[in-house]
């Protein structure tokens, strides 16, 4: 008895000297955290800094709007019928009673107005597509102009295009299910340019279809592809994003404290979550009001699809408007060989955009191997101390918005009262032109803003105060920036253009330059020579000035 005693004794683990949870919800957090480690992950993580800065609310919206748009996703496939199976229409909607439609037009039809609050769930998922599309699109306009793809975030860089990329086909797939007139005519369209692919165009569009345009298969496959393929892979994406900016901590603009080992900012919680919860709600709220206020896509209007009709203003949402531009204002250009026709003026355009899309994906490497700079980069870039960068992402939007243009010549001829041959002529002439011209006068702007802050660096600012001087000169006294504002204007590296070595070394022997050495050589000095960026002041020039050596 006392051996089996002291054997059971030996055998007891001593108590805890942690006190007891004091209720459920705190012993089902001990019991989480001794499983997944929850509390060591919430302590290095959700004291986070994050710096705080306008610009960067647009990622924000781009994570906010993608949210709403699988939230209102999931209500509508409830409703939603993928079927092309013929139906005779007999709803709410007496216009089209008797109309011969497909059951994804018909389905539509009946979340527009018979299911409750179906139309402005509709309207909401259309809206926040849209502005999805936009806010990415604003966003890597601010990543690129501020310099925020450099190392280390070109990988990121990467999964922020190829989301703007699915984004924008995923966006042209929804609005094609409802099989109205006006998402038929896009597809019209879309089949067309898959036929002017070379040799394999017409087996890629039977495999598309499942036979004969249009077929009974379409609105099926884009349906599956629409709400489980890409916005599974745009999730993966979008957590390996995030995962990123964790990682590599956010990047922030140039100010007093601020260097490429810290970050100045507000912790993740409370302040941080608290800001982006609100913001959140205020999003959803701005797109809500849109929504009930502002009809997009009122199928009603254009009628189930028919391929012996086309309506007059069909066309796509506005981040598709380049591709279309390309095909509508390129000549109608046809080769004729060996019994087969080569339609360029599909074929050419239909290779133009994704070659645009592949430059902007590798545009950081393509930097990076200009400069051959292979250090980490914290601190923004203001965007006028990079001209050239700059002046080519202008003029990259001019050249969009002059196909944007391209791609509604007839409804720009229409409302203008214009003529549509004048239009298209005019486009074509500036898809060449317009770039150009943007491109030397947004690097002209630049060179004059920098211009601008070093008289600001070395004379201080303008007072209004006048001041005339013992011999009778009439002068205007400055007075000098304050020390945060000298950091924002100088704080600023410069690189030096790259330097082709001797044409022979100590030994007299030549050397062999290659051609990309030469052509890396010509694009640094276009980035970083005398005619692309103004010296800024160094602190012997503002001692010398500010010492009072005419300076007034």
């Amino acid at each position: 008895m006392s051996s089996a005693s002291s054997a059971t004794t030996g055998a007891t683990k001593p108590s805890s000297t942690r006190a007891k949870p004091a209720n459920k919800g705190e012993a089902a957090a001990d019991y989480l955290d001794g499983r997944l480690g929850i509390y060591s992950l919430a302590k290095a993580n959700l004291r986070k800094i994050f710096p705080d800065h306008w610009s960067f609310m647009l990622g924000e919206i781009c994570l906010y709007t993608f949210v709403i748009i699988i939230l209102t996703g999931v209500y509508l496939t409830l409703f939603f019928t993928p079927s092309m199976g013929e139906v005779v229409y007999h709803g709410t909607y007496a216009p089209l009673n008797g109309i011969k439609m497909s059951e994804a037009y018909a389905s539509t039809m009946n979340i527009s107005f018979e299911v409750r609050g179906g139309l402005l769930i509709r309207q909401i998922h259309h809206w926040a597509a849209i502005v999805f599309i936009a806010a990415m699109f604003v966003h890597m306009m601010r990543v690129f102009f501020t310099g925020a793809f450099r190392k280390p975030r070109e990988i990121n860089w990467l999964f922020g295009f190829l989301l703007l990329f699915l984004g924008m086909f995923d966006g042209f797939m929804g609005y094609s299910l409802p099989d109205d007139l006006l998402s038929g005519t896009g597809i019209r369209f879309m089949e067309g340019a898959v036929l002017a692919v070379p040799l394999v165009g017409t087996y890629l569009q039977m495999f598309m279809f499942g036979g004969e345009f249009p077929g009974n298969d379409i609105i099926p496959r884009l349906f599956t592809v629409h709400v489980l393929l890409i916005p599974g892979i745009m999730v993966g994406l979008l957590v390996a994003h995030l995962i990123l900016v964790f990682y590599h901590k956010h990047t922030q603009f140039a100010g007093p404290g601020k260097t490429e080992e810290n970050v100045v900012g507000m912790p993740l919680m409370p302040v941080y979550m608290a800001k982006a919860g609100g913001f959140f709600f205020l999003v959803f709220g701005i797109i809500a009001a849109m929504s009930a206020i502002a009809t997009v896509n009122p199928i009603w209007a254009y009628g189930p699809y028919r391929p012996d009709q086309v309506s007059t203003d069909a066309q796509p949402d506005w981040y598709m408007g380049f591709s279309e531009g390309l095909i509508r204002v390129m000549p109608g250009w046809e080769i004729h060989l060996w019994g087969h026709t080569l339609n360029l003026g599909v074929f050419i355009p239909l290779m133009v955009f994704p070659m645009v899309l592949a430059v902007i994906a590798v545009y950081p490497f393509l930097e990076s191997w200009i400069t051959g700079d292979k250090r980490e980069h914290h601190i923004l870039d203001r965007p006028r101390n990079a001209p050239v960068r700059t002046a080519l992402g202008v003029a990259w939007i001019s050249w969009y918005l002059v196909m944007l243009i391209g791609g509604g010549n007839d409804l720009v001829a229409t409302h203008l009262h214009l003529s549509l041959n004048d239009i298209t002529y005019f486009v074509r002439t500036s898809f060449f032109l317009v770039p150009i011209i943007v491109f030397f006068v947004t690097k002209r702007w630049c060179l004059g803003l920098q211009r601008r802050d070093k008289e600001k660096v070395l004379h201080g600012r303008e007072t209004g105060v006048i001041k005339r001087l013992p011999h009778g000169e009439f002068v205007e006294i400055h007075a000098q920036l304050p020390a945060d504002k000298l950091h924002k204007l100088t704080a600023h590296e410069q690189l030096q253009p790259m330097e082709l070595p001797a044409e022979v070394d100590e030994n007299g022997v030549k050397r062999k330059i290659g051609r990309l050495t030469k052509l890396r050589a010509k694009i640094s000095k276009g980035y970083f020579g005398e005619y692309s960026q103004i010296a800024k002041p160094t602190a012997e020039e503002h001692h010398e000035i500010t010492s009072g050596h005419g300076h007034h």
